[in-house]
């Protein structure tokens, strides 16, 4: 497996604290915008721009319920990965930074035995690299 694919889940798991964060700016401004609307005259534009709100609120939970279930299945297909690992070493390296999503300095403290965030990441690179290699023979 690359690196590449070992960083979906972190990448997915941005993607969606940013689906959540826009669906928690669009409830917002939805709920201000009806309070001002009760006390006046109804707006047609401001009414279509509610409207299309509701909507992407409605697109973006899709979207997200979709990236849950894509989180599950990027979960369970790092742990069939590093499960087949045999150095219980690197896979506390990798499961600490690809599942948990911890930095290099998180998987040093994890690690612990004076590793350092420089050590364990070198370590998680050259077993990438030499699980490359046996992949190509």
């Amino acid at each position: 497996m690359t690196k590449r694919e070992l960083s979906q889940l972190l990448w997915l798991n941005r993607e969606m604290i940013d689906q959540h964060d826009r669906i928690a700016e669009l409830e917002e401004y939805i709920t201000d915008c009806t309070a001002q609307l009760s006390d006046m005259p109804k707006a047609r534009g401001k009414q279509d721009q509610l409207a299309a709100c509701v909507a992407e609120i409605a697109d973006l939970k899709e979207l997200l319920n979709l990236n849950q279930q894509k989180r599950g299945y990027e979960i369970g297909r790092l742990y069939r990965f590093i499960d087949n690992i045999e150095d219980a070493y690197i896979r506390i390296i990798l499961s600490m930074r690809h599942i948990h999503g911890m930095d290099w300095q998180q998987v040093a403290r994890v690690v612990g035995g004076g590793n350092t965030a420089d050590s364990v990441r070198m370590a998680h690179d050259r077993f990438l690299r030499q699980s490359e290699r046996k992949k190509k023979s």
